[in-house]
């Protein structure tokens, strides 16, 4: 399942000495820009007056570009000699939603190594026999070749990759080899994943790779409550191989710069969020609770009449396992879109038919006449 963007208002962690290293990376970017032809490269100009305030007439009704906290640490990781390149991303990730703007790719593209889950998440759409019925054929893993051809498309036009959505990346066995394709050639890439398959070899591929960011699925820190969420999940046995992912980590890559967090669905009064900051931020970096959206049932949920765009058509793409392209995975029976990756080109979907009616309803007020963006409450 998607992690929704990361930050601070949803995270149970205060990122340590984060306010010195914002100071640092800041006095190394205007260093940098300084040393750069601003006038060839607009972006830039527009990071520059966001992060240093020149352009006093700036639309305030624009969300002014910052460093989030979580970017910082993100950034702290990073060779300072990357530091624009990776401002450039986030840029575009953070404000092009807001700006409704593209370009010829998309800031981030979300692929699913497999659809297939040992789960059954109460919150999670693998609850739905829809989607998990074999017959129905929503259900497969992601072969090498299609992979690599998706990679091939992306390498050295965007940053972002991440490796989930519906299913259980770790299911596919083919997961190291992925990892290993992709490895030095995008700045952002994350995997989430629930650990229950965590085995050693990949381990090792993970810490192997140069992933930005693993994100450990997690939502409780006991039992029976973990079990309860995480139905077919087993809090004892995951605990262990994120302890034991840990301790690689440590002792047998310690330069390691993977950022490692766990991340919770906040989904009901039980769950204490200080008992998971006490019980995970031993193993993990960061700790931190995503909003609740109804996943499981939202073609049958009730209208939210939400009339605000959703920030996904201008941030993401998502590719399934057997390169079907859909615009978000709240819409995980992919009734939106008949777009293919083996068809089409990730440039040619992105800015073709489909995507542009898909925005344009959106922004002219009819989100709500279309399913099922009709009963989801992302923006």
């Amino acid at each position: 399942m998607t992690e929704i963007a990361y930050d601070k208002a949803n995270s149970i962690l205060e990122l340590r000495g984060i306010g010195e290293k914002r100071k640092q990376i800041l006095d190394i970017i205007d260093t940098q820009m300084n040393l750069s032809d601003l006038k060839s490269d607009p972006i830039l100009q527009q990071i520059e007056e966001s992060l240093f305030g020149i352009d006093v007439t700036r639309n305030k009704t624009e969300e002014k570009f910052y460093l989030r906290d979580h970017v910082v640490e993100e950034m702290s990781r990073l060779d300072e000699s990357d530091y624009l390149r990776y401002l450039r991303y986030r840029y575009r990730y953070d404000i092009y939603p807001i700006l409704h703007k593209t370009e010829k790719y998309p800031p981030l593209v979300q692929i699913e190594p497999t659809s297939i889950c040992n789960y059954r998440c109460v919150f999670c759409y693998q609850t739905d026999k829809r989607l998990t019925d074999k017959k129905n054929g929503h259900m497969g893993v992601m072969g090498l070749d299609l992979f690599k051809k998706i990679i091939d498309q992306l390498e050295g036009n965007i940053e972002g990759v991440t490796l989930a959505s519906r299913g259980e990346p770790t299911v596919n066995k083919k997961l190291p080899e992925f990892l290993q394709y992709m490895t030095g050639k995008f700045l952002a890439t994350k995997v989430n994943t629930n650990a229950y398959l965590l085995d050693e070899e990949v381990m090792h591929a993970i810490l192997q790779a140069d992933l930005q960011t693993l994100v450990f699925s997690a939502d409780a820190a006991s039992e029976p409550l973990y079990s309860k969420l995480r139905v077919n999940g087993n809090l004892d046995r995951v605990s262990k191989n994120i302890e034991y992912f840990y301790h690689i980590k440590e002792n047998q890559y310690p330069s390691s710069k993977l950022i490692t967090r766990v991340s919770g669905v906040s989904y009901n009064s039980d769950q204490d969020i200080g008992e998971m900051e006490r019980f995970w931020r031993q193993y993990v970096d960061q700790v931190a609770f995503v909003d609740y959206n109804p996943w499981e049932n939202v073609y049958d949920a009730a209208k939210k009449y939400v009339d605000h765009p959703c920030s996904d058509l201008w941030r993401r793409m998502f590719i399934w396992w057997d390169g079907r392209v859909a615009p978000c995975d709240v819409d995980y029976l992919t009734t939106l879109s008949t777009d293919t990756i083996t068809v089409n080109t990730i440039p040619e979907i992105w800015n073709g038919e489909n995507y542009k009616r898909l925005r344009d309803n959106h922004l002219s007020g009819r989100r709500s006449t279309m399913e099922p963006c009709s009963r989801c409450v992302v923006v």
